[in-house]
């Protein structure tokens, strides 16, 4: 896909969508070998779809969230059934207008969306209400995120700042794991109890996604496999097999040891075991590239 900006997977398809349009919204639906087999159709014309994701029901939600300009008095969040019907939500920050292109859906079905700040913390908004369809819904911050700079290659800009935009995110099925991106890593965070806010304010697990020239698109299979991809024709999807378990906190062990013999020296403890320590993670949850995706759409970029 072109401009391929959200992805997300049922376990036996994946659901893909374009930043750009041609006056509808249209969801590439594919196997597992990237190949379209249909596409959804939602008739409704979107400004700038950044991000997509899935509830356990099989619906999509669409983040038409993108505003490079800053120009829009509102965003808007478009639920779309397996068939095509739609619902378009409106929503309104509390404090002026953002570029953002995550969105993550927590297990109650409450859609957060995550912006893009090229200076400070991301910011993280959730509704103030249900949404409607008549009316634009306010939305309220509810948390900020600092990444910090990493040395990952890969990004359209070639600096520092590529590691610090959040350009995406997704759940796990279960809500029990949630993922932020920039265009070079993934930050995965245990939600406990379903609160995504106190999820945020963590410490994650931090897995590189080298490489990747616009990475914009991150998903979760049903089994914990964490996907990625760029834009561009012929890039291909990455995925990481068992990262959802990296970021589960570790089983409680026993701490108590028996007294040693006063004769008897003690074994030294073995060093500690950091789930951020990148080769040992990819050992354990390998790493393998599917298939390139191999469509293309003649499609344009909103401002």
């Amino acid at each position: 896909m072109q401009e391929l900006s959200g992805l997300t997977s049922d376990g036996k398809q994946f659901f893909a969508v374009s930043d750009s349009d041609n006056g509808t919204l249209r969801i590439q639906v594919m196997g597992r070998d990237c190949v379209v087999t249909r596409t959804i159709t939602a008739p409704v014309d979107p400004y700038d779809v950044e991000d997509l994701a899935m509830t356990p029901d099989g619906t999509l939600w669409a983040s038409d969230t993108g505003d490079n300009n800053k120009s829009r008095s509102t965003v808007a969040l478009h639920k779309v059934s397996p068939s095509g019907a739609v619902e378009r939500f409106r929503v309104t920050y509390p404090d002026g207008k953002h570029d953002a292109e995550a969105l993550l859906i927590d297990k109650s079905g409450t859609p957060y969306i995550i912006t893009k700040e090229p200076l400070g913390s991301a910011l993280v908004y959730r509704p103030t209400a249900p949404l409607q369809t008549d009316i634009s819904v306010p939305l309220e911050q509810v948390a900020r995120v600092s990444l910090s700079t990493t040395d990952t290659p890969g990004g359209p800009l070639e600096g520092t700042l590529d590691s610090r935009l959040v350009t995406g995110a997704a759940s796990t099925p279960d809500g029990s794991v949630i993922a932020l991106r920039t265009y070079t890593d993934a930050y995965l965070y245990p939600v406990p109890d379903g609160d995504v806010v106190k999820a945020l304010s963590g410490d994650p697990v931090r897995v590189p996604l080298p490489n990747e020239p616009q990475g914009e698109a991150i998903a979760f299979d049903p089994d914990g496999t964490l996907l990625s991809a760029s834009e561009g024709t012929g890039t291909p999807i990455r995925a990481v097999a068992g990262a959802a378990a990296l970021a589960q906190p570790p089983p409680p062990t026993n701490t108590t040891q028996p007294p040693a013999a006063a004769d008897e020296p003690q074994a030294d403890e073995p060093a500690s075991t950091s789930w951020q320590n990148w080769p040992l993670a990819l050992t354990l949850g390998g790493l393998v590239l599917v298939a390139a995706l191999v469509i293309g759409l003649r499609l344009r970029r909103r401002a």
